[in-house]
């Protein structure tokens, strides 16, 4: 039920637990600019924290657990994907919810994400009904589709750092890369894992991916060739739930089930620190 801060070059924690959250915290990002931290929970909320500190109320609205977070590009909003089925949009100053939340998927949605080229005003959804959507939150409405590939749940999704581009991460074990535009796929799925993809992330240059997997590894991916670059990164004792690249590309971290985080080296798969 808490958040913490992590120093990545010691693995100490930095500062005492974040508490306020009244059941377990399913995801949590940073603000554009560093200085607060988003995280939705079990527990059908959303908090923003700065300092240690939560920022006002928790943001209330949604009907189930909330499954995925993240800040607008710029900092003023939020989106959170919820297993109500929907996806809301909140004033990250006030904590009140910006118009209705948007409905369309037939199961949980399990990963959001803002759009870096669109000012913020299309988000990406990925659900539990296998599909990925692309939404214009400004004219409420669905920009593209992108159903046609995965077979099981799609767990994590992603734009690439100039938006054109997506990534998507799911039960059936594969990786995948769309076009943001078309909603095609940019060739066959990226096979490689032996067990369901729980998360994926583009590279600052957007040349590789990230991804981890139930099968306890993480992999990095060339994003055109769709190979495996090195690797997989093998530590974790269980399944890998979240992974991300450092903001110069150089390193990656890993939270597992198996209750580490772990950074590692994106060129040589060592592992550099471990909380």
């Amino acid at each position: 039920m808490t958040v913490r801060v992590w120093d990545v070059e010691t693995g100490k924690a930095v500062g005492a637990p974040f508490r306020g959250h009244s059941n377990s915290v399913r995801s949590v990002a940073f603000s554009p600019d560093g200085k607060r931290i988003v995280s939705g929970a079990l527990d059908g909320t959303v908090r923003i924290w700065e300092t240690g500190k939560p920022v006002g109320e928790p943001f209330r609205g949604h009907t189930d657990l909330v499954c995925s977070i993240a800040f607008s590009p710029d900092g003023r909003r939020v989106v959170s994907g919820s297993l109500d089925r929907t996806f809301r949009i909140w004033d990250a100053k006030t904590g009140k919810p910006m118009g209705e939340p948007f409905r369309g998927h037939q199961n949980p949605v399990r990963s959001v994400a803002f759009s870096p080229a669109s000012d913020g005003m299309e988000v990406l959804s990925g659900s539990s009904d296998t599909t990925v959507w692309i939404w214009n939150t400004k004219m409420d409405n669905l920009v593209g589709d992108l159903s046609q590939g995965h077979t099981g749940w799609v767990q994590s999704i992603a734009f690439s750092p100039d938006g054109m581009c997506v990534v998507s991460g799911s039960l059936d074990k594969t990786v995948r890369i769309w076009d943001a535009k078309t909603g095609k796929p940019v060739g066959g799925p990226f096979r490689g894992h032996e067990n369901s993809v729980l998360s994926v992330a583009f590279s600052p240059d957007g040349k590789h991916i990230v991804s981890g997997s139930v099968d306890k590894t993480v992999r990095i991916w060339d994003m055109r060739t769709g190979k495996p670059v090195g690797g997989p990164f093998q530590g974790h004792t269980d399944s890998v739930c979240s992974v991300a690249f450092s903001p110069d590309g150089r390193r990656i971290v890993s939270g597992s089930l198996d209750r580490t985080v772990r950074i590692w080296d994106a060129e040589t798969a060592e592992t550099l620190a471990d909380s």
